[in-house]
């Protein structure tokens, strides 16, 4: 299921980009960056629209993934 982040407390959303980035899902490249930038740039991938927040209802947990892999319009048609 798909959580729109405009819907999320600011609070709420700073936490969860914390925590994903925390839990190092995401590939940030070579290049070492600070905590703040890492969580700065997830935050800016959901107001781009390149990513969603996701919520899995069989794993309880929630995650930001790429729009794609969620909407059908991955590189692989599906």
């Amino acid at each position: 299921m798909i959580i729109p982040w405009q819907e999320i407390d600011q609070e709420t959303l700073n936490n969860l980009m914390e925590s994903i980035v925390l839990r190092e899902g995401t590939d940030y490249g070579s290049q070492e960056l600070s905590f703040e930038t890492k969580v700065e740039q997830l935050k800016q991938r959901l107001r781009s629209g390149e990513a969603v927040i996701v919520y899995s209802e069989l794993h309880e947990s929630v995650d930001v993934v790429d729009k794609d892999s969620v909407t059908g319009n991955g590189p692989d048609g599906q």
